[in-house]
């Protein structure tokens, strides 16, 4: 039993790292020149952004979980359809439990 648990504390830990931490429903991944930091995910393994440059505007979309769709067109965010204003290039933005901020 206690290898069982050993084993699986072991596991849980390397699903661990700066851009995803499976324990704290954490996930952080570079989009666009900002860091995206979601919060109430649990994933083993992070989606990287994908890039769309067609239309004009880049646009990047990072979807790391069903309920946490960020959007980066140009410099303008949108998370889960709602539009939050200009983000600059080395900017935070933090998606914690639906309240989004964005840090300089």
């Amino acid at each position: 039993m206690r290898t069982w648990a050993l084993s699986s504390a072991i596991t849980l830990l390397g699903a661990c790292s700066r851009s995803n931490n499976v324990l704290l429903g954490r996930v952080e991944a570079p989009v666009g020149g900002r860091t995206v930091v979601v919060t109430d995910c649990y994933r083993t393994s992070v989606p990287t952004a994908v890039e769309d440059t067609t239309g004009g505007a880049r646009t990047y979309r990072f979807t790391p979980c069903r309920d946490a769709v960020v959007v980066i067109r140009g410099d303008s965010l949108t998370v889960n359809g709602r539009a939050y204003g200009p983000v600059a290039v080395g900017d935070t933005v933090v998606v914690d439990h639906g309240v989004v901020r964005i840090a300089k």
